[in-house]
């Protein structure tokens, strides 16, 4: 059974753009740390089935992440996509589904990991910017990358004009990386990933957006 975990906190956009890709899955369930999350009712209002595990109930990161695999298990899924899941994973989590548990970050990796990536963009004054979906390793934001979409940085930008262009391509990219991998067209060889049947185009994507 091909079967799907979205990790949310928030309001989960790319959890959004997942669900209303009409992906070719068997079953989708979102899990959420967060009881109050507004993509809850979103998922839920897309027919999708919903879980929720108050990380405030545990008394440490080892105890939350052991109870959340073990609600992740019972799904049996195929994959696990983070999306906007605003918590840092335990080292035993990650190493558990190693290979199958994919993120979404708002930067042209291995550039700015971590948060404040369009802050720290257009501090340093970088002409392109962009997202990176990747597989989730032991470093954070460091692993093998497996579709890139790059913007430009225009003059004027604020950190919220360039966060909405890079946000539009984020809804691009994570459907076509889950899909890949859905598909089994995605192989990890150490810390290359190779898409079989794409070009560079497909997981490499400049999108100009704007005029000069």
């Amino acid at each position: 059974m091909k079967s799907l975990v979205i990790l949310i906190t928030g309001r989960g956009s790319n959890m959004q753009a997942l669900l209303e890709a009409k992906l070719q899955v068997d079953r989708i369930t979102v899990i959420s740390n967060n009881p109050h999350a507004s993509g809850l009712e979103i998922a839920r209002q897309l027919g999708v089935e919903t879980l929720i595990l108050d990380h405030r109930d545990f008394p440490d990161r080892q105890t939350f992440d052991a109870a959340l695999a073990e609600k992740v298990d019972t799904c049996q899924p195929k994959l696990i996509a983070l999306a906007g899941f605003m918590r840092i994973l335990s080292d035993r989590f990650v190493q558990r589904y190693q290979g199958r548990l994919m993120n979404i970050h708002p930067s042209l990796l291995p550039a700015f990991p971590g948060l404040g990536t369009h802050a720290r963009a257009l501090q340093e004054g970088i002409r392109i910017h962009g997202c990176t979906v990747h597989f989730v390793t032991l470093q954070l934001d460091h692993g093998p990358i497996v579709i890139q979409a790059a913007v430009p940085v225009l003059p004027g930008d604020s950190e919220e004009t360039l966060a909405a262009r890079v946000l539009q391509q984020e809804h691009r990219i994570y459907p076509q990386a889950v899909r890949w991998f859905m598909e089994d067209r995605i192989r990890l060889n150490g810390n290359q990933v190779e898409v079989t049947g794409a070009s560079v185009s497909e997981v490499a994507l400049f999108s100009p957006g704007l005029p000069e």
